[in-house]
């Protein structure tokens, strides 16, 4: 099954399985905010850091099972795998997306 992901999802994911920082972190806001594994992270400069940090510690590769549409948000189920205990999980990707842009990501 072929998903198809907004513009924006498509390059956070692409990015993020080719382990790009500079890539995956074009795709916020400036003043986008994260939530992951119980932390905020606010502004590019946290979620450089979380990128950067998170990218180190479990190498992770998403790849999308299925996408909804909730009112603002969009929900991107997604199967990851990486080097962390229990790989691969299934998450939940809630994104909000302004001006093409990631405004607010958490991550279930």
């Amino acid at each position: 099954m072929t998903i198809t992901l907004p513009k924006i999802i498509e390059t956070y994911v692409l990015a993020k399985n080719a382990h790009d920082i500079k890539n995956t972190l074009a795709c916020f806001s400036k003043n986008a905010v994260v939530h992951d594994e119980g932390q905020e992270m606010r502004g590019i400069k946290k979620i450089n850091e979380w990128l950067e940090s998170t990218t180190k510690k479990y190498n992770v590769h998403l790849r999308p099972i299925k996408i909804v549409e909730k009112g603002d948000e969009t929900i991107l189920t997604t199967e990851v795998s990486g080097t962390f205990e229990g790989s691969p999980i299934e998450l939940d990707f809630h994104f909000t997306i302004e001006y093409d842009k990631i405004t607010v990501l958490s991550i279930h």
